[in-house]
C-alpha cells in the first residue's frame, strides 16, 4: 500500500466557522452548496449519485467511506450528484472483490 499526500482543504460556513482537512484526489477548486449529512452505514455511492442531494455538501457519520469500493450497478445517476464530501477517513483501497473501482477512481 502506497502513502497518499493529500493537499490542504477547508470548509468555510456562511457565519465564517473553518473547519480544516485534507482534499482526497488531484482536482483543485471550490465547492459551493448546503451542507447536509446522512447517517447511514453502508451505501455511499448511492447516495453520492441520488439527484435529491443534487448541490449539496454531503458530511458521512460512517467512519470510513470508500473502504468497499464502487460498483457500476449501485449507482442512481451516470455521475456524482454531490458537489462535495466531508468525511473522517476515506480509503483509497476497496476491499470488496465485486466492485469495478475503486472510490477515488469512480
Amino acid at each position: 500500500m502506497k502513502y497518499q499526500t493529500r493537499k490542504k482543504a477547508i470548509l468555510l460556513l456562511e457565519d465564517g466557522t473553518i473547519f480544516h482537512g485534507k482534499a482526497v484526489g488531484d482536482k483543485e477548486g471550490k465547492a459551493f452548496g448546503e451542507v447536509c449529512f446522512n447517517t447511514g452505514m453502508t451505501g455511499y455511492q448511492e447516495i453520492f449519485t441520488d439527484p435529491s442531494y443534487f448541490g449539496q455538501i454531503m458530511v458521512t457519520t460512517n467512519a470510513h467511506i470508500g473502504n468497499y469500493g464502487a460498483k457500476e450497478d449501485e449507482k442512481e445517476a451516470e455521475t456524482a450528484q454531490i458537489s462535495g464530501l466531508v468525511c473522517k477517513n476515506f480509503s483509497y483501497y476497496q476491499s470488496r472483490p465485486a466492485a469495478d473501482e475503486t472510490l477515488k477512481e469512480f
